[in-house]
């Protein structure tokens, strides 16, 4: 990714106002902000969150409620209705109950949709979604929104064909209008341009740590697997399930660990990353700081979109309403 499509760079005139549903530690939020659009409103149910939210952009405005029992009915002039679904209901990480699943807010994110009729709806969710098993929730989901005027396309993008040094694919629901539909692409995704060497090499040495050019060299090829962030029950800080583990402690990573400083001169027996290459691995500038214990500081970053992919999704979806 060039200098001129950096996911930080400002598409187009600002001022198309977006609700974000499930706003999350802030990572889908960024990716809007940078795509021109601007928050009539982002909710989420988790404190720490909208903690994080509101500490890093005190100017938005923040809901902390259930999404379920919102009122959206009045807004007016809403350009795009986006959010990051509950990924549980469909991670092939957990038991797929998909719409049985109480946490699933498809059904919500509808009711929203009907009630704003904005111009335009982008979600996130986990690539389990585009499963044969869960065919009958995207037709569902389609069929409620060309009742509605919308013409619905799914995809799945990888992160790491976007500038961000982690294996990350997530599905994509875009839905517009009829007369804009037409004029909608894909982002294109490049080779994968950012390594975990070359982004953590900084943070690493922060310490003083002799070992950190040695340690970037060795990773200079090498993606992140998929940072998790687990449910409010499980999760925390480390670096997610087994095979994720064994591609760390591959390469010298204490996978069970979250560390609150970089390593010292001498390093320690197995090197531990921090809250903040964590962050980094997710595409979050350094600049946005995370509120909340290390477990709930963790859980946001993991559960997060990574910005520049959502910027690059965004982007697209602002080029057909502008």
């Amino acid at each position: 990714m060039n200098r001129e499509e950096s996911a930080f760079e400002v598409y187009g005139t600002r001022g198309m106002k977006a609700i974000e549903l499930c706003a999350g530690g802030g990572g889908s939020s960024l990716g809007l902000e940078s795509a021109g659009f601007t928050p009539a409103m982002l909710i989420d149910d988790e404190p720490n969150a909208c903690d994080t939210l509101r500490h890093n952009r005190p100017h938005w405005n923040i809901i902390e409620d259930d999404l379920r029992k919102a009122d959206f009915q009045g807004m007016k002039d809403i350009a795009l209705v986006s959010g990051g679904l509950p990924c549980p209901p469909y991670s092939i990480a957990g038991v797929q109950r998909g719409s049985a699943d109480e946490r699933d807010l498809f059904p919500e994110m509808l009711r929203i949709v009907q009630d704003v009729m904005p111009s335009a709806v982008l979600i996130e969710n986990v690539r389990g979604l585009m499963s044969s098993k869960f065919v009958y929730v995207r037709e569902y989901v389609d069929n409620a929104l060309r009742d509605m005027g919308f013409v619905p396309k799914w995809n799945m993008l990888n992160a790491s064909g976007f500038g961000v040094p982690q294996n990350r694919t997530r599905t994509f629901l875009v839905a517009l209008r009829e007369r804009n539909a037409t004029k909608f692409q894909w982002p294109i995704p490049s080779t994968p341009t950012l390594f975990v060497g070359e982004a953590l090499k900084d943070l690493l040495g922060a310490g003083g740590w002799v070992g950190a050019e040695k340690w970037a060299n060795k990773a200079r090829k090498f993606l992140s697997p998929t940072l998790t962030g687990g449910s409010k029950k499980h999760g925390g800080p480390d670096l997610g399930p087994t095979r994720a583990r064994k591609e760390w402690q591959e390469l010298g990573v204490h996978p069970f660990i979250i560390d609150t400083k970089p390593p010292s001169r001498e390093g320690n027996d197995r090197l531990c990353l921090t809250v903040r290459m964590l962050a980094r691995l997710q595409g979050f500038p350094d600049d946005w700081k995370f509120l909340g214990s290390k477990t709930q500081q963790c859980r946001q970053i993991g559960n997060a979109l990574p910005p520049p992919l959502m910027a690059a999704v965004a982007r697209q979806v602002a080029k057909c309403l502008s």
